[in-house]
């Protein structure tokens, strides 16, 4: 067995394939999904298709990567050469998480000696692994632009489904298939460019690789590959084993089924026993008519997300760190839905619910390393027709969630969904409103929004856009009206989203107005006018170091009033100092009912 520090070294390795991969995709991909907001993610798997590295991207794409892998090898095992490339996205006959991200895979096999090779091909060079690419493709046709169908009710309505195809066979593209595609894409051009780029980054990958088993040798490079696998799992029982046998409990709910208010909650049953972990997820409520239900892949990767940020984030983030954990997620359930169940909006909702369930749970083992809830997302998208009848699709990406604090920072202002975990970045205001029909108004942090804490929560902002040309909207606003950005350890909760609609044209569009949750509006010009909600907070809001306080004050998230009140800090009269004796008598009484909100 090789030691800790070469497979640290070899490890890194594959990080840093999957990194490069990423940076051929931002640099060649044409759709601002992907060279601005980063919605993708490269993965490297061995041969049996277990995840070794996934680096680059956003988590809740890479950790189910080795299902779609494993569908791949089921589908096509023995029919396989160097040169072929796949496509797939289906969640129940493919391994996918959801129809939008397409998965790009690659094949890779050893460099062959030509002088060794027999005619008829028995000695061809062995497959020793796959490159991969999840991208989210700005349209794949069904009832919507834009993927994201809030009034689908079965997942035909949500756009084409491809099971595992062969997209490029040994090297030559199936120019059928290829036109299949774009013909069943609104925006084609755009498609077709970042399906090129998509391709090319699993290419540069498979070099890199090919390049590193050709210099450790190809047993040498398998038998690393076992290393960084038993590597994880080591690392994790040590994690598990670290905490103390027992059963813990964590749910998490949402507040409507996408066509009406209800009560729908995700529920865990978390068992420690010695280094193993079972997460059963018997009780969760049964799969709804609206489009958050989940697959079996984007459950476990969600499960995984949560379990890689909860623990040291030097565990290794390969397939065999969860060797040690069994998930249970029954059939009928939102957690494993039965098609043909609608799951477009299943890797932010359901998976939100999924990681905050998860990371109740764990915060029982280990309250320490408790991090409190990142709150729900105000964002959709419009779409609309340009001069020329071509279609273009631009996501609401700047009102999006808000990170809860953890013991060692505050939250966030402002990121992406929690299941990106930063890893989807916010879209540049000026290339928008050059590429879409887009004036931004305002972007600005809230005040006393913010869940108060010993660490503060995220603050959310204020979103404000004019879309300047008739379009259709696409309404998803989990985050509206009800408190999500949820305090731990005494911490308080965020603040709830706020979202209104201004048309123009009253007349035909009628007053400004509130959306629902989940729902499509045909109209001209409009304003959106967006506040998210705030992140939670973690611990004792009069445990904060008044400094802090002062410094949120002056930078207007706090207000005078809300730093007397929540953090028991009283700002002197020339607001640039804290009244240091009224805020010892003012915390030496706790927070009362007029002290508190």
């Amino acid at each position: 067995m090789p030691d800790p520090i070469t497979l640290a070294l070899f490890q890194n390795r594959l990080d840093y394939i999957a990194r490069q991969m990423g940076w051929v995709m931002i640099r060649t991909a044409r759709s601002p999904i992907f060279n601005q907001a980063h919605d993708f993610s490269c993965f490297v798997a061995d041969e049996a298709g277990n995840l070794v590295s996934q680096a680059d991207g956003i988590p809740i794409h890479t950790g189910g990567g080795g299902f779609a892998v494993r569908a791949l090898l089921e589908a096509f095992g023995g029919d396989m050469s160097d040169g072929d490339v796949f496509v797939l996205n289906d969640p129940y006959v493919a391994g996918g998480n959801h129809l939008p991200d397409w998965v790009i895979a690659r094949p890779i096999f050893a460099e062959s000696d030509e002088s060794d090779e027999s005619v008829d091909g028995a000695d061809a060079p062995p497959l020793i692994g796959f490159c991969c690419n999840r991208a989210h493709q700005s349209d794949i046709g069904g009832g919507l632009a834009g993927t994201y169908n809030p009034e689908a009710t079965e997942i035909w309505q949500e756009g084409i489904r491809l099971p595992v195809l062969k997209l490029v066979e040994a090297g030559t593209v199936r120019e059928d298939l290829w036109e299949l595609l774009l013909i069943n894409c609104r925006t084609p051009e755009l498609l077709d460019g970042d399906l090129l780029a998509m391709i090319g980054s699993t290419r540069i990958g498979a070099e890199r690789v090919i390049g590193l088993a050709t210099e450790l040798g190809i047993d040498a490079y398998q038998a690393y590959l076992d290393g960084v696998l038993e590597h994880g799992e080591r690392r994790m029982r040590a994690a598990i084993a670290a905490l103390p046998d027992g059963t813990y409990y964590g749910e998490d709910r949402t507040d409507n089924d996408c066509f009406g208010p209800a009560d729908i909650a995700v529920r865990v049953r978390m068992t420690i026993t010695g280094d193993e972990m079972e997460l059963d997820f018997t009780g969760t409520d049964p799969q709804i008519e609206g489009f958050k239900n989940s697959s079996v892949a984007n459950t476990y990767s969600s499960v995984f997300l949560a379990l890689s940020s909860f623990f040291d984030t030097s565990i290794p983030r390969n397939e065999g760190t969860y060797r040690p954990v069994t998930v249970i997620a029954p059939e009928g359930s939102i957690v494993n839905a039965r098609p043909p169940a609608p799951m477009t909006m299943n890797t932010v909702y359901v998976a939100h619910e999924i990681v905050i369930a998860t990371w109740q749970a764990l915060a029982q083992a280990d309250p320490g390393r408790a991090c409190a809830a990142w709150s729900k997302t105000m964002h959709g998208h419009v779409a609309g027709r340009n001069d020329d009848g071509t279609t273009w699709v631009m996501y609401q990406w700047h009102a999006m969630g808000t990170p809860g604090a953890t013991a060692e920072r505050d939250g966030f202002v402002q990121m992406g969904h929690l299941i990106s975990l930063g890893g989807l970045d916010m879209p540049n205001l000026e290339f928008h409103e050059q590429m879409y029909p887009v004036r931004y108004v305002r972007h600005e942090q809230r005040r006393d929004n913010a869940g108060p804490g010993r660490r503060r929560g995220g603050t959310g902002v204020r979103y404000e856009a004019d879309i300047l040309r008739p379009a259709i909207w696409s309404f998803r606003a989990e985050g509206l009206d009800t408190p999500s950005g949820h305090g731990v350890r005494g911490g308080g909760t965020g603040g709830v989203g706020l979202e209104w609609i201004a048309p123009v044209d009253t007349e035909s569009d009628g007053p400004t107005f509130v959306p629902p949750k989940y729902g499509v509006k045909r109209m001209g010009p409009a304003r959106m006018i967006a506040d998210t909600p705030g992140g939670g907070g973690w611990g004792d809001a009069f445990e904060r170091e008044p400094s802090a306080v002062l410094r949120d004050v002056m930078d207007d998230v706090v207000s005078v009033e809300g730093a007397r009140r929540d953090y028991g800090v009283v700002i002197g009269d020339d607001g640039r100092s804290v009244d240091v004796e009224a805020t010892a008598r003012l915390r030496a009484d706790g927070p009362t009912a007029s002290t508190t909100a």
